[in-house]
């Protein structure tokens, strides 16, 4: 389980260490990342670590249903990229565009659109953070944290910060 990270990044510079980082193709240099999540004051309710690779989904209660839709993405190369969403049913709002992604069945009667690959423009999407009734949370490794509790009817960004 990974935990939230409150504080700023650990440094810690030795020769051999500093050797390898010289060695390392750019997009590994990029490796390390936070998911964060800010509302529009700036203050952060939400901030994780996310190494390239690690990856992470927006999960909500669709609004008329009540279902729980999913929006997965992924720290790929300094990039945050929609990997892939999950649609239980072909409720209001929820179809698959043909060229966008593959449509797969869940086995439940629902459907995955899997292979989007669609990189976030400047690694953020602004998101306005519906009630609880909606419960828009983030998923990571089967945690769960709550936007909604955090910034109910508010406007936020989420983003993916790289570290120097």
């Amino acid at each position: 389980m990974r935990a939230p990270i409150l504080t700023a990044s650990r440094r810690t510079f030795v020769p051999a260490a500093l050797l390898v980082c010289l060695l390392l193709p750019l997009s590994a240099l990029a490796a390390e990342g936070f998911l964060e999540v800010h509302t529009d004051d700036g203050r952060r309710i939400a901030g994780l670590s996310m190494p390239e690779g690690e990856g992470w989904c927006l999960e909500w209660n669709h609004s008329v249903e009540g279902f729980a839709v999913l929006d997965c993405y992924r720290h790929r190369e300094g990039r945050m990229v929609l990997e892939r969403s999950h649609l239980p049913d072909f409720a209001a709002g929820l179809d698959h565009i043909p060229g966008r992604g593959r449509q797969v069945s869940d086995g439940e009667g629902g459907y995955w659109i899997e292979a989007i690959d669609e990189p976030v423009p400047g690694n953020a999407y602004r998101l306005r953070v519906g009630s609880m009734r909606v419960d828009h949370r983030l998923v990571v490794e089967g945690e769960r944290i709550s936007l909604s509790r955090l910034a109910a009817n508010r406007r936020v960004t989420v983003r993916l910060t790289l570290t120097d």
